[in-house]
């Protein structure tokens, strides 16, 4: 089990030496994807994803990736608020222009899942593109629309995605888990704040911080495998579980090292363990062998690319161009339909991959999209990211 939990570690360093450097232009799941390629079904066959506890340590990643995510949406904070009217009639042009969209390509290519696509092109990557603002510092109006847009975006698309890929014929059990777990979610972000005017819990947090007790991670576990449990036990989905944690944790306001320490546990280990084996999940040579399924990546791409654009145009925003580029990006939503696809046997390996290799494709006009509101937009002296409220948040 440790050697090739080493293998995966160590094909995890793909990922950053590929986007190492300040001018680096590829994301760091893309390298962790290609390593997963090489050393699973489309390269060497070295790991075998379903061998135990790999299953295990992927589901946990998932969750952790999606925690990730949810840390980016604060619904909020000011710039969320500012943007708010124009991002949800963006979302709602884009979800209108979706639809025929995934039907057309349904029909097309055979897929057999035209809500999938409709949604996968609706969505778009707060993990992609907040950090992306970050880094680059934007600020500004036009930085406000895209961060309501694509948090927005994520939130719904969040919910909705597993729906389409229910294993029962009704869709209202997977409701019901939804519900259930945003209930739990609720609860507990009452619970802590309440909890926080409590001498004891000031106590605790000061005496892990002098001892190394790391208190406020395991308590944030907690709340993420807590409601990852409820996903499991309703037939929900850990994605939402995951997304809806990071978004409690985010409107705590919790310490820098609380965020330091999450990080260092889901990113340095979770997270890409769960790209490097859906990576070797994933089967390209059934996707370079389906011309059907190369048109599926294209056609997916295109159509985010296209529909973004069409709905930063019609919410009269100036810099439509640069914005719909860069709310276009989608890398978190479809490799979450291909694990899910894949997990219950809805996907094809040929699917999946199209998935994937789509939303891979579509990184390239939001870093467009982000170079252009570079250079166009006003920046700041670094603060909060994107979708938080003060400059300690997560």
């Amino acid at each position: 089990m440790f050697a090739q939990l080493t293998i995966l570690v160590l094909a995890g360093l793909a990922g950053p030496l590929l986007a190492f450097g300040r001018r680096g232009l590829i994301p760091v799941v893309i390298g962790e994807l290609i390593a997963g390629f090489v050393l699973g079904h489309t390269g060497f066959g070295i790991v075998n994803s379903a061998t135990q506890p790999l299953p295990v340590l992927s589901a946990i990643g998932f969750a952790m990736l999606m925690f990730s995510a949810g840390t980016h949406v604060d619904i909020g904070s000011p710039q969320i608020r500012q943007g708010f009217a124009r991002g949800v009639l963006a979302l709602a042009v884009v979800a209108v222009t979706a639809v025929p969209i995934g039907l057309l390509l349904d029909h097309s290519l055979g897929v057999g899942h035209p809500a999938l696509i409709a949604v996968i092109v609706t969505g778009s990557s707060a993990a992609i593109a907040f950090p992306i603002l970050e880094e680059r510092n934007l600020a500004g109006p036009n930085v406000a629309f895209l961060i309501a847009w694509v948090a927005l975006a994520d939130s719904v698309t969040v919910v909705v995605m597993p729906l389409t890929l229910a294993k029962s014929g009704n869709p209202l059990e997977a409701i019901g888990g939804d519900a259930a777990i945003i209930a739990a979610g609720a609860f507990a972000l009452f619970a802590a704040s309440q909890g926080r005017r409590v001498k004891f819990a000031a106590d605790m947090n000061v005496e892990s911080l002098q001892r190394g007790w790391a208190w406020q991670v395991r308590i944030s576990l907690v709340l993420l495998l807590g409601l990852s449990t409820i996903a499991q036990e309703t037939g929900a989905s850990t994605l939402v579980a995951g997304f809806l944690a990071g978004m409690v944790l985010v409107r705590l306001h919790e310490s820098d090292r609380l965020t330091v320490q999450f990080t260092g546990v889901a990113n340095g280990f979770f997270v890409p363990l769960f790209f490097v084996l859906l990576g070797a999940e994933l089967n390209l040579r059934a996707l370079f062998t389906s011309p059907s399924r190369i048109l599926l990546a294209i056609g997916l791409a295109v159509a985010a690319v296209i529909t973004h654009l069409i709905a930063a145009r019609v919410a009269g925003h100036e810099r439509h161009i640069a914005t719909g580029l860069a709310a276009s990006a989608q890398l978190g939503m479809p490799a979450a339909a291909a694990s899910l696809g894949l997990s219950a046997g809805l996907l094809t390996p040929a699917d999946a991959a199209a998935l994937v290799a789509g939303g891979c494709l579509t990184l390239i006009p939001a870093t467009i999209g982000s170079l252009l509101l570079a250079r166009g937009g006003p920046a700041t002296s670094p603060a909060a990211p994107p979708g938080t409220t003060a400059p300690h948040a997560t």
